[in-house]
C-alpha cells in the first residue's frame, strides 16, 4: 500500500489535521512493520471501516487472524482494556496488541448479523449479546458516561441554536433534561458504546460475535440506541412507531434494564449525535434520530 493509496474512509477520519495525516502517510510502513514482526502473512485484501485498517493475515502457526489497525489514542487503548477484561466472552478475542496495533481472532466478515432477515431474529441476538457484555464491571482506564453526559448537558445550550428548526432546537433542550436527571446515577457497567447489526459478526467458537468495541463505564441503557438505529429503511417500511417500540421492548427484557431510564439515555444518544452533527457544521439532525426519539417521548408521555 502506498502513502496515496490509503481508502477514502480513513481519510475522511484522519486526514482533517497534521496528527492524523502523519498517521496516513505512516500507514503503508506500519503495516509492513506489524507483519514481520508478529510474523503474519497477509491473506486476502485488506478492508476498513472509518476508524481502522483492517487485514486477514496468517500466524506463523498458521492459525487465521486480523490485524486492526488505527492511530494509538485513547480510543485504541480503552478497546484493548474492553477485549481484554471480556476475554472473548461474547465479543471478538484479542489474540496480541500494541499500542494502536491489535491481532484479533478471524471472524467471518462476509456473515454480518444484518444479513439476517428477521428483525426480531436481528435484534434477539443483539439484546442477548448486550446483556453479556454490560454483565461485566468495567475496569479502571475507561471514559465514564458520568463525564461525558455531563459534558453533553453542559455544551446543549450553546449548540442548539445552530439548528434551523425550532422543533429540533426544543428536541436538543428536552433530550438535555432527561440526560440532567439521570446524572446523578451513570452506572459503572463495561459498554460497548456501537453494538450494532454490522458489528456483530458470525464465527466459529460462537454462532455470533461483537467487534468494534469502544468501551465506556456507564449505564446499559446508554447502549441500547445502535440497535434501535439499524436496519432504518426497514424500519421505515415496517413502520417506525411500531417497529422502534417493538425493538425497544424486547432489548430492555433481554439486557434486563428500566424502560424509563432506558429511554431517558436513549434521549442521550439522539443528544450525543446531535452535538457532533452540529460541531460538523450541520444545520439540521439526523431525520431516523429526530424519528426515535419522537417514538419514544410519545411512550413516555
Amino acid at each position: 500500500m502506498s502513502p496515496d493509496a490509503a481508502p477514502a474512509a480513513l481519510v475522511t477520519s484522519y486526514g482533517r489535521d497534521d496528527a492524523g495525516r502523519a498517521w496516513l502517510a505512516e500507514l503503508p510502513r506500519l503495516l509492513a512493520h506489524v507483519l514481520q514482526t508478529w510474523e503474519l502473512r497477509p491473506d486476502g485484501p485488506a478492508g476498513n471501516g472509518m476508524a481502522a485498517l483492517v487485514q486477514p493475515v496468517v500466524r506463523a502457526d498458521g492459525t487465521p487472524a486480523v490485524l486492526r489497525l488505527q492511530p494509538d489514542n485513547e480510543e485504541s487503548a480503552a478497546a484493548v482494556i474492553g477485549l481484554r477484561t471480556w476475554s472473548g466472552d461474547g465479543v471478538v478475542r484479542l489474540l496480541a496488541h500494541d499500542g494502536g496495533a491489535m491481532l484479533l481472532e478471524r471472524l467471518d466478515g462476509d456473515r454480518p448479523l444484518s444479513s439476517l432477515p428477521s428483525d426480531d431474529a436481528a435484534m434477539t441476538v443483539l439484546g442477548e449479546l448486550l446483556a453479556r457484555l454490560v454483565a461485566v464491571p468495567a475496569p479502571d482506564g475507561l471514559p465514564r458516561l458520568s463525564e461525558v453526559a455531563a459534558a453533553m448537558v453542559a455544551d446543549a445550550p450553546a449548540a442548539a441554536p445552530s439548528l434551523a428548526d425550532p422543533a429540533e432546537r426544543r428536541l436538543v433542550q428536552t433530550c438535555a433534561a432527561a440526560v440532567a436527571d439521570l446524572l446523578p446515577e451513570s452506572g459503572d457497567r463495561l459498554l460497548h458504546w456501537d453494538l450494532h447489526d454490522e458489528n456483530v459478526l458470525a464465527g466459529e467458537r460462537e454462532p455470533w460475535l461483537a467487534i468494534d468495541p469502544v468501551p465506556l463505564a456507564g449505564d446499559p441503557g446508554f447502549d441500547l440506541w445502535p440497535a434501535l438505529n439499524s436496519r432504518w429503511p426497514a424500519a421505515i417500511a415496517d413502520g417506525v412507531e411500531r417497529t422502534v417500540l417493538r425493538r425497544f421492548d424486547l432489548l430492555t427484557e433481554l439486557v434486563g434494564v428500566d424502560r424509563p431510564r432506558a429511554a431517558g439515555w436513549t434521549l442521550g444518544r439522539v443528544l450525543q449525535n446531535a452535538l457532533w452533527e452540529i460541531e460538523d457544521g450541520k444545520a439540521a439532525l439526523d431525520p431516523a434520530d429526530v424519528a426515535l426519539a419522537g417514538v419514544l417521548l410519545r411512550r413516555r408521555g
